[in-house]
């Protein structure tokens, strides 16, 4: 007899098993985690529109963190706020019996710096012209965490199944800027697994070495000495000049770097006026690579070539960490049953409106031609070649601390931009919803699957320790010293925040963020002024 067939029979018997663990989930808990989600969508519409009109970037998600905490707070969730020294962090956790696994659910909050734009049409029209806007999506993730988290506490309540469930938000992931302090904090000390959850245009996961690169940001401010630019510039020592001369020095060296290198700069500050001699600048670089011994190269030559461009300038250089991201690695088992789970589920019911809209942006803005996917997409594995360079995302922290895996559910529209207005188009239509959806109930199935199959979370860890850990070690590049940025975009939300407030979600009198904006889906006819 198996485990589960023992199980069903002491509970057909009329025996409690205290801390019932089955060898799998019963199709029963299954159908009931899904109903679960499905009795919440209403809920998931609401939470995806109301983040996506506070639309608040990175350090600065705090009507995010009270709207989201508030809900959990009220089903039981015992909230902690400022996780990490980080004043818009916090970890939600509900624990029913003494025993079982703890499992993480996480997704990223955050918006993207003068990406406003107004949901439902096709034509590029900002909400409030330069404000933050969901030019990613980030604000699927978070709703189809809750729903994934509530639909499965119902069942452990009602099958008297032990557990932990630790619910967090990915805090400034547009900065790469958190993950890594959350680790170095003891965030996921006791976690046993963890399921992380991001956007897409389709339904999938992977395992073994992302893809993607991991990264440092830092940003170099040189020291000078201020003179009247055109009276007596020589009494003076250019920060600027050294600014330059450093990103001419790194130019010149890429020639010389890996292929699978990334890197990219902005001038954060380039003096005052043309008649002073800048006494101080500032530049801020991203070194990206797909190992931890790629990105510790990449810093230690930027740090050399800053300070030879300060001693050549006469001036001096100091550096700060602004945030890192490690390389990412997939557990294996997590992603196979996750798969497994995203295939039972399936695509969502795309109507002739969403596909319509789809067309609509496509067209009006010169896009490629691609309906929304109707089927799931594949299970991502390694290959032998090594990757060209990429995007990062600091979940990677996350998976050199415990077990873990993506799932990318399809909440946006093919072939739009990323970090572009074009990507927050269809982020409160139905084609977000749905896709938010989809991806709660594969989090809630796998959720289910670590509750109740003690060897899932024991194969996970085996791969973790034995395949993961093997292959690198976690070495990330901060210091003891090195503290988050917590100060980015203060000054932006200030400005900012009041003309947003107007444009708020009101979920008590609109039934939609469309509806209260006045927009026709899909005919993208925007009745507000």
């Amino acid at each position: 007899m198996t485990k589960r067939s023992l199980g069903l029979a002491l509970l057909l018997c009329g025996a409690t098993l205290p801390g019932v663990a089955f060898a799998e989930p019963t199709p029963a808990q299954e159908q009931e985690v899904i109903e679960g989600v499905d009795a919440r969508a209403k809920l998931v519409q609401e939470m995806v529109d109301s983040i996506f009109s506070f639309a608040e970037p990175g350090f600065q998600e705090f009507k995010t963190a009270d709207y989201v905490t508030g809900i959990l707070e009220e089903n039981g969730f015992t909230i902690e706020k400022g996780s990490a020294g980080i004043p818009s962090a916090w970890t939600a956790t509900w624990s029913h019996g003494s025993g079982g696994p703890k499992i993480a659910l996480g997704s990223d909050v955050d918006g993207l710096l003068g990406l406003s734009q107004v949901p439902g049409i096709g034509e590029i029209e900002p909400l409030v012209k330069g404000a933050p806007g969901h030019g990613e999506g980030h604000n699927s993730g978070i709703p189809a965490m809750v729903a994934a988290a509530l639909s499965v506490q119902q069942v452990m309540k009602d099958e008297g199944i032990d557990g932990t469930l630790m619910i967090w938000p990915g805090i400034a992931e547009e900065l790469l800027a958190t993950k890594a302090y959350f680790v170095r904090e003891g965030m996921f000390d006791g976690v046993d697994a963890s399921i992380f959850a991001h956007v897409s245009k389709d339904f999938s996961t992977a395992w073994g070495q992302g893809k993607g690169n991991g990264m440092v940001s830092v940003e170099y401010t040189f020291h000078g000495k201020t003179a009247h630019g055109a009276g007596a510039p020589w009494d003076g020592r250019s920060a600027l000049d050294g600014v330059e001369l450093m990103d001419i020095a790194w130019n010149f060296r890429r020639e010389h770097l890996p292929l699978t290198q990334r890197s990219h700069y902005v001038i954060t500050n380039g003096g005052g006026q043309p008649n002073i001699v800048p006494g101080e600048a500032a530049v801020w670089y991203y070194f990206r690579d797909y190992t931890f011994e790629g990105i510790r190269t990449l810093y230690e030559t930027g740090n050399t070539i800053a300070e030879a461009a300060a001693k050549a300038t006469g001036t001096t250089v100091t550096k700060r960490t602004l945030g890192y991201a490690a390389p990412q690695w997939a557990n294996k088992p997590l992603a196979e049953a996750a798969y497994a789970n995203i295939q039972k589920v399936g695509m969502p019911q795309w109507s002739a409106a969403d596909q319509a809209f789809a067309k609509r942006i496509q067209e009006t803005n010169g896009f490629e031609l691609e309906p929304l996917a109707t089927e799931v997409g594949e299970l991502g594995m390694p290959d032998d070649k090594p990757p060209m360079g990429g995007g990062s995302d600091d979940i990677g922290d996350i998976m050199w601390a415990v077990p873990t895996i993506t799932i990318r559910y399809p909440s946006n529209v093919p072939n739009t931009i990323g970090h572009n207005v074009t990507a927050a188009m269809a982020m409160a239509t139905p084609i977000a919803h749905k896709g938010a959806v989809a991806g709660a109930k594969a989090v809630a199935l796998t959720v289910l699957d670590l509750l109740t199959t003690p060897s899932l979370v024991t194969e996970a860890k085996d791969y973790y320790q034995n395949v993961q850990l093997k292959a690198q070690s976690y070495d990330p590049v901060l210091t003891d010293e090195d503290m988050p940025a917590i100060h980015l975009n203060e000054d932006l939300m200030s400005r900012m925040r009041p003309k947003m407030e107007p444009f708020y979600y009101d979920p008590d009198r609109y039934d939609s963020y469309l509806d209260q904006l006045g927009i026709a889906y899909p005919d993208g006819e925007y009745a507000g002024d």
